[in-house]
């Protein structure tokens, strides 16, 4: 059996791992257009100076060799042939196979925005190669201005603020982290970046950039006529999964490629994982899906479940904070919470159970919260503090460890 993965992030990763595991003597096949495997959540740290490209590898110092993976990087996927069971890459070269995953994750979304998209000073940070061009960029420019203040373009910033850069960060939002945070957290996290030298500029948003002779742009024009001054730009305006390969495959896509509970799309023999599924794109998702799909692959029959919530811990500034489920407030919600000097806590409820939790300062303790989100359990009959609620509320039950409230 020949096992090709396109794509060598975490998805791809944990995938190989699970079919070697099922399969010894299968041979595995990973394409990608990475040169290095690295971990994207820590490409702010290559930023700043913190890590090599080799500090960045997730992976286990004999991986390929361990595993019996043979990579193929610097390449990149065409074309999908389902008909003929194989892919082509830009090298020309066909590439056959019996099992497929597409795990080859998501691009950076520029906006059409002015020439943003022409400017050769302009970068999304998604991959090792767009901190490896922004590393470049930084070293002559000195007003850097990042679009967008989600996870991305705060790690974006803080690591350039170890590099001595002045910082403008533009949101749309009337808050930083807007998905990720309520007011008063991300205001906690504002105050701690602003008082390191980064301005922020809320409420606004970005309405006319133009390419200078060099094909440069030294100025970003704000939907108010603000002119903000600037010789290196970062957008963080989301990213979209990299779909432009599978034009003529056949593969049925929506926000991503679409895939049921195995992981498998809606072609024979080929499966899908990560950020390029459009499914939840945190990294402990990805790497579940990779391991899934990798076992389904082998033939053993495993379902996805895992897609309750998102999850995320944010750490700038020895701040730390986790967020589960749901953060926005909707019509109906019932909302808790409590604060002292060391943390902040704000509970979502609906009908009785918790939607989404909200911890800054101390974390510890956190995984009674996100049974509760994931198994929707109705804690409006329990007599106790919600934030006083901990496992040993609970009785364990059954072969799978299933908990049970404990109120007797």
């Amino acid at each position: 059996m020949k096992y090709v993965i396109i794509g060598a992030g975490v998805a791809g990763v944990e995938a190989a791992k699970a079919i070697r595991k099922q399969d010894p003597a299968g041979e595995i096949l990973m394409v990608s257009v990475d040169t290095h495997v690295h971990s994207r959540c820590m490409l702010h740290k290559y930023i700043a100076g913190e890590r090599t490209e080799k500090g960045l590898d997730f992976t286990e110092n004999d991986f390929f060799s361990k595993y019996k993976v043979q990579w193929r990087n610097g390449v990149r996927v065409e074309k999908i042939q389902p008909d003929q069971k194989q892919i082509l890459l830009d090298t020309k070269e066909a590439v056959s196979y019996d099992k497929l995953l597409i795990a080859a994750g998501a691009d950076s979304f520029i906006p059409p925005v002015g020439e943003l998209r022409k400017a050769s000073n302009v970068y999304g940070l998604r991959n090792l190669s767009d901190a490896q061009a922004i590393v470049k960029e930084a070293k002559q420019a000195q007003n850097i201005l990042v679009i967008g203040s989600g996870l991305v373009g705060l790690d974006a910033a803080y690591g350039l603020l170890e590099r001595g850069k002045r910082l403008t960060v533009v949101e749309m939002a009337d808050r930083i982290l807007p998905v990720q945070l309520d007011a008063h957290a991300a205001n906690a996290y504002q105050e701690a970046f602003e008082k390191a030298g980064v301005r922020f500029v809320l409420e606004r948003k970005a309405s006319q950039a133009l390419c200078e002779s060099d094909k440069k742009i030294r100025q970003v024009v704000l939907d108010n006529g603000e002119a903000i001054a600037c010789d290196l730009i970062i957008v963080a305006a989301g990213v979209r999964p990299s779909l432009a390969f599978l034009d003529s495959s056949g593969i049925v896509c929506d926000r991503g490629i679409t895939v049921d509970a195995s992981m498998k799309t809606s072609v024979d023999d080929i499966y899908a994982a990560g950020d390029i599924t459009g499914l939840s794109g945190i990294w402990p998702n990805a790497a579940d899906q990779g391991r899934i799909a990798g076992k389904n692959m082998c033939g053993q029959k495993v379902d996805y479940t895992d897609t309750y919530a998102m999850k995320n811990t944010i750490n700038f500034f020895g701040l730390v904070t986790l967020c589960v489920g749901r953060i926005r407030e909707e019509e109906g919600d019932e909302i808790r919470i409590r604060e002292d000097r060391s943390q902040y806590k704000r509970v979502i409820l609906r009908d009785g159970k918790v939607q989404g939790i909200l911890l800054q300062g101390n974390i510890a303790n956190a995984g009674h919260w996100q049974y509760l989100i994931k198994n929707q359990i109705d804690i409006s009959k329990i007599n106790k503090d919600i934030f006083s609620i901990s496992y040993a509320d609970f009785y364990q039950t059954g072969a799978k460890g299933k908990y049970e409230w404990n109120i007797n």
